[in-house]
């Protein structure tokens, strides 16, 4: 089965800055593009960043622009989101999102989801 899974979430004041990590099990070989999105309570979810893995190409929400920044690994098949200069806004469940991945025993492509981090931004 495939599983995407996330690490790096917790616990960071106004201003400070973490590393999400979200790295695919094994058996994937290739991800077309990676998204991170994220919920908070009582919000809808949110498309944080993406990032297509040929070319590079990013694209970010308006409120993250020059604060996150998204970066692939092609040959660990992980994606990763710096986060800097958190806000308290920033506080949600971010879940990375795995676009026309290909495994080895599937010709087809899906979409697969990490199972969730939370961070949390508080003084």
């Amino acid at each position: 089965q495939v599983q995407l899974v996330e690490s790096g979430g917790g616990l960071a004041q106004p201003g400070g800055s973490l590393r999400l990590s979200c790295a695919a099990s094994r058996n994937v070989f290739s991800v077309n593009a990676w998204a991170w999105y994220r919920r908070a309570p009582g919000k809808q979810r949110e498309l944080v960043a993406s990032i297509n893995s040929a070319d590079g190409s990013t694209n970010y929400v308006d409120s993250v622009k020059g604060r996150f920044t998204i970066s692939k690994d092609n040959a660990q098949i992980t994606v990763y989101l710096h986060m800097n200069s958190l806000k308290p806004e920033d506080t949600a469940v971010y879940y990375c999102n795995a676009v026309g991945a290909r495994t080895h025993y599937s010709g087809a492509y899906s979409d697969y989801w990490g199972q969730g981090t939370q961070v949390t931004v508080s003084s």
